[in-house]
Formats: C-alpha cells, structure tokens, sequence
C-alpha cells in the first residue's frame, strides 16, 4: 500500500497542475467558494449551524471546503501544501479565518478538538485507512460531527478488479459504500445521512454525514464510582 500511496501522490499533485494550466486563479477561487457553498446547503439539514465552530479540512487540497467556512476557526490540512503553493490558485491570504499544516492524515494529533471535521474526496487516497478512520473520530469533540465524501464502487467484480490490478493510480483505496460506511460505526459513530451527491460511469459520488455518539452516562458513572 505505502507505494500505492506515494505514487498517488505524485500523481495527485501532476493532476492538480493539469487540471488547472489554463483556469484563472481568481474566476476558479469564485467557483469553487460557490460549488462548496452549495454543497454545505445541500447536506446542511445534518449539521449545526457552521458559525463561530472549530472545524477542521482534512486533506484541504489548494481549494478546499475551508473557502466556504468564514466566521469559524478552521484548521486545513495536506501533505502536498508545499506543492499546492507553487500553485497561483492556492491563495491562503484569502481565507484568513484558516491555519494551514502541512502533515498528512495519518500525523493529525488533535483529540477531542472540533465540533466538524470535513474530510472531502480524500479518503479514498491515504496510505493507512483505518488509521486515518481512527484520527478523524478521535480529533471530534463529544457529539461532533464527521462529513466524508469520496467516489464508492457500485460493482463488487470492478472493485476487485480495481484492488488487484491498479485501474485508477489516484486513487489507492477502492471500497464500495457499505465498507465506508462500517469503518465509521465500528468508531461509534453513528451516520445521520448518506447522500448519494452524483453517479458516474464506475463509482457513485456520496457525502456521508455521521456524529460521534458520547460516552455512555451509566458506563462512565460506574467507572467513576
């Protein structure tokens, strides 16, 4: 897995640069403000009001979800954040509510900090899933709330054609839904919504909403006795 991921990448930040040669950095910055804004309104009826919260982008890329969160205190991580500065559409001075941490995934050391970690179209390429699965949860504060978006197989014969044999280099994780979705109630988190946001030819495209359910009160009050 750990070349898979490396390879993945590399190619991520090869795509970045493609994908952006010719896009103005400041129509594609407006764009992409508007895209997230109504996508957060989309899955909005899941989440507490995002104002004045500790929200965290996990794997924010040069333009992630942390352009749309004005009026919170947001922390955006990514293992490419040097890259992505080489880039004119990466312009942090535009999100000054923002701190921006290069580390990836698996170095996330936060406990019990926010109230919304947003992890979007990133999962599907770390190098150690459940470790990953693991730190999102724990860096949640009691009833916090996780949203995952990422690409989920429909076919169980293409998923394991794409596990054997590399079909999408980007992309080193190759789950269907139900498999995403059991990573996060084997963490106690329970999914409030699974929005399927867009089919495609292969994956579907879904958002997945989950809270993290506190401790049990009978549980801790024995403990404590």
């Amino acid at each position: 897995m750990k070349w898979k991921w490396k390879l993945a990448q590399k190619l991520e930040f090869v795509w970045w640069q493609r994908y952006l040669k010719n896009k103005d950095a400041g129509a594609y910055l407006d764009w992409k403000k508007r895209y997230w804004r109504e996508l957060l309104t989309k899955i909005a009826a899941s989440l507490p009001h995002t104002s004045d919260l500790q929200i965290l982008d996990a794997g924010c890329g040069p333009a992630g979800i942390f352009l749309a969160l004005e009026g919170n205190q947001v922390d955006a991580i990514d293992s490419l954040l040097d890259k992505y500065e080489l880039l004119p559409h990466f312009q942090p001075e535009k999100a000054a509510w923002t701190r921006f941490r290069k580390i990836p995934l698996e170095e996330l050391d936060e406990t019990g900090k926010y109230d919304i970690v947003f992890c979007m179209n990133v999962i599907n390429h770390v190098q150690d899933l459940a470790l990953c699965y693991d730190k999102l949860v724990a860096a949640l504060k009691p009833n916090g709330y996780l949203v995952i978006s990422t690409d989920a197989h429909r076919n169980g014969f293409l998923k394991k054609i794409f596990q054997m044999i590399p079909g999408d280099m980007l992309h080193p994780v190759q789950l269907d839904i139900n498999e995403y979705a059991a990573l996060l109630n084997q963490r106690g988190m329970s999914i409030i919504n699974q929005l399927l946001y867009k089919r495609e030819p292969i994956f579907d495209y879904y958002i997945t909403t989950s809270q993290k359910k506190p401790p049990d009160t009978e549980v801790v009050q024995k403990a404590e006795k």
